[in-house]
């Protein structure tokens, strides 16, 4: 119990906190600079009388006198030939502080300005000293003190930017942000008095990555259970995954359910300009956690500081990230394993990661989260609905079934514009078409009301999106249709195409040759109605450019290249040179093109068979500018396959829903936007 509450008390108690050390050294420089500079000045030049100064000008030597009358002295400057004259060369020479040739060289002390400028013009006029030998004379310098001004006021701009920029650096103020503190972690504390709120019960989809991260829990919470079956406890997880699955809400929850200190901090935290502060960093790091054990250390986007060691350094540079990344190797390898900190890391990309790293007796365990499926989805759109008032028509089943691929983040993002739509048309709460409209906003974007079309291109446009939606009816292995529309969205789509795709992981060839047909019926529906083919269907060209080609050279599905795979996992992003060779690629360019022009031409027979139905369609869509799946059926007849879609067989396969679904026009997701604009990835099934 006494190492229990001694894990509460605030983060090092018994040291007092440290003085503003960044304000007294900039006194000090400033008391140096001016100390110096007086000296300079002042004390750096040779004292004479005036005597000695009206005998230097009667012998033509003296190049200017200027008289500071506020200062109480006279200022005489020689000639530059004076100045290498025997007689006053050995004085200047005796100064340590005068070196400057250019003077002014020495000083006369003068009580009363006034009459020392009254005895200077009696000396001109008794000696007629007049023209070139008559020195310059400045009454009284005034701009001399303006000039000190702006020195000073520079130099005080100059230490106040550096204050600032040090200041900015470093993190702020308080004792971790000084100058001094810049080697101190960043890292933000989680505890008994800031306790994180987030639980499990939060986190929704992850059943299996919540089974593995729940032992961590109650390693924590009760290690006896383990340590006396032999077991140790684990040093850390790698939670991978791609963005906005989940992976750093897992990682609060983890901290709200294990009750013990949680610090919190991302890779890039480490990166600091200054060599060396990053490795400082990671032992400052980890000397807190050990003073706080047992505890939780996360660190998100470990691929900031993570990656693998060698790539891309020039020879002979410092790579202060491999700096960093050694210090943090030793850290994680060199605590025991009974001392209770145990680390959480989360990346996205987890094959830039070093081996070193990824190694067991650092990360035991690396816990993979996916993108959600069906159930997951219908288990996270609760959790988001929960703060929304809902109307009772909304299913989060249905909702779930219209969203594959979507991501948590993406999820709930849906959830938010519901309530936003719903809220600008002034309901009370929010139904089905509020989520529907909210899926085709995030999915196609803004829908551009008032985009100004002439009416030959929204006949091009409306037999493009005919096209889609007759070849992927007639088509076995196609999506199901369940919306398409040709109002403008997003930043150049004119229309699109929704299907409701079955989940699977698996694709045979058949499969993804009926997917490329769909994909072409835009083109060859343009290419039969009007003889000419337009530039709306770039985004389904490169999607059939990139399918073809993963058909040849990734899956090894092609016959005469035979099973090779020439995909590197492995390999980064900028590799220069091919797995094959020149005729390789030349046979593998010209299968691409033979699987192109045979689905081209499958397409094109395929709407040609059918060219009334495309005729119905478009003029329908010219009409109505939107129809769903019932319209279809209404107007070409049910479509020849039968097939059950995810949604079907995640209610029992019985097909109860598939009427309610066409009767409530629901839109699918996994759309195939068909003009200029969309991004590939939002048309992947």
């Amino acid at each position: 119990m006494a190492d229990k509450k001694e894990n509460n008390k605030p983060l090092l108690p018994n040291k007092p906190p440290r003085g503003n050390y960044q304000v007294w050294v900039i006194l000090a420089t400033l008391a140096v600079i001016f100390v110096v500079f007086y000296m300079q000045t002042v004390s750096g030049l040779k004292k004479i009388d005036q005597e000695e100064l009206f005998q230097m000008v009667k012998s033509g030597d003296v190049s200017k006198i200027t008289l500071l009358s506020k200062a109480g002295y006279v200022e005489v400057t020689l000639k530059k030939d004076a100045v290498e004259n025997a007689k006053y060369k050995g004085r200047l020479n005796n100064s340590a502080w005068n070196n400057n040739n250019s003077g002014p060289h020495f000083t006369v002390d003068v009580v009363d300005p006034y009459g020392f400028q009254r005895d200077y013009n009696d000396f001109l006029k008794t000696e007629k000293i007049s023209g070139k030998q008559r020195p310059e004379y400045d009454l009284d310098k005034s701009d001399s003190y303006v000039s000190q001004i702006v020195y000073w006021g520079l130099l005080f701009l100059l230490l106040f930017g550096f204050w600032m920029l040090m200041k900015r650096m470093t993190g702020g103020g308080g004792p971790g942000g000084q100058i001094f503190n810049i080697g101190k972690s960043k890292a933000a504390l989680f505890d008994a008095e800031n306790k994180v709120k987030i639980t499990f019960s939060d986190v929704a989809g992850l059943d299996e990555a919540k089974e593995e991260i729940k032992e961590i829990v109650d390693f924590l919470k009760n290690p006896s259970k383990f340590t006396k079956l032999g077991g140790k406890i684990p040093k850390g997880a790698l939670l991978v995954g791609p963005p906005g699955t989940g992976k750093t809400l897992l990682a609060k929850a983890v901290a709200g359910e294990a009750g013990v200190p949680f610090f919190s901090l991302s890779g890039s935290d480490f990166v600091e300009m200054f060599v060396g502060v990053g490795a400082a960093r990671v032992r400052d790091l980890f000397k807190q956690a050990k003073e706080k054990a047992p505890c939780i250390v996360f660190i998100d986007e470990i691929d900031a500081i993570g990656r693998s060691r060698g790539r891309g350094q020039l020879p002979g540079a410092n790579d202060e990230r491999e700096n960093t990344l050694n210090s943090l190797l030793v850290e994680m390898d060199g605590f025991a394993t009974d001392s209770g900190v145990i680390i959480l890391a989360a990346t996205n990309r987890p094959d830039v990661l070093d081996s070193a790293l990824l190694r067991p007796g650092r990360f035991d365990r690396q816990i993979s989260i996916d993108k959600p499926d069906i159930v997951g989805r219908e288990a996270i759109f609760k959790v988001h609905l929960k703060p929304i008032k809902l109307d009772p028509s909304v299913d989060p089943k249905k909702l779930s079934a219209q969203t594959p691929g979507f991501a948590g983040a993406e999820i709930a993002n849906v959830c938010n514009e519901a309530a936003l739509i719903a809220a600008r048309r002034d309901k009370k709460a929010v139904d089905m078409q509020d989520f529907q409209d909210a899926i085709d906003r995030v999915i196609g974007g803004l829908e551009k009301k008032n985009k100004i079309i002439s009416p030959e291109e929204k006949k091009i446009v409306a037999f493009h999106e005919a096209g889609h939606a007759v070849a992927g009816w007639f088509l076995e292995h196609a999506d199901p249709l369940v919306k398409v529309s040709i109002v403008p969205r997003g930043v150049a789509a004119l229309g699109y195409a929704q299907y409701l795709p079955k989940e699977q992981f698996l694709y045979q060839t058949e499969q993804l040759l009926d997917e490329m047909c769909m994909a072409f019926g835009g083109r060859a529906a343009e290419d039969i109605v009007f003889g000419k083919i337009s530039t709306g269907a770039l985004s389904d060209l490169e999607r059939i450019t990139k399918l073809a080609y993963s058909i040849v050279s990734v899956y090894g599905m092609n016959p005469k290249i035979g099973n090779i795979s020439f995909y590197d996992s492995k390999a980064n992003d900028y590799s220069f040179q091919k797995p094959y060779s020149d005729a390789t690629a030349e046979r593998i360019d010209q299968e691409v093109k033979n699987i192109i022009d045979e689905a081209y031409d499958r397409t094109k027979k395929l709407l040609t068979l059918h060219r009334e139905y495309l005729d119905i369609i478009a003029k329908e869509l010219l009409e109505k500018e939107i129809l769903f799946q019932a319209d279809l059926e209404r107007l070409i007849g049910k479509r020849p396959f039968e097939r059950q879609t995810t949604y079907q067989q995640f209610t029992n396969g019985s097909g109860k829903y598939e009427k309610k679904q066409h009767e409530q026009e629901q839109p699918g997701v996994d759309p195939t936007p068909t003009l200029e604009g969309e991004k590939p990835e939002e048309q992947a099934s």
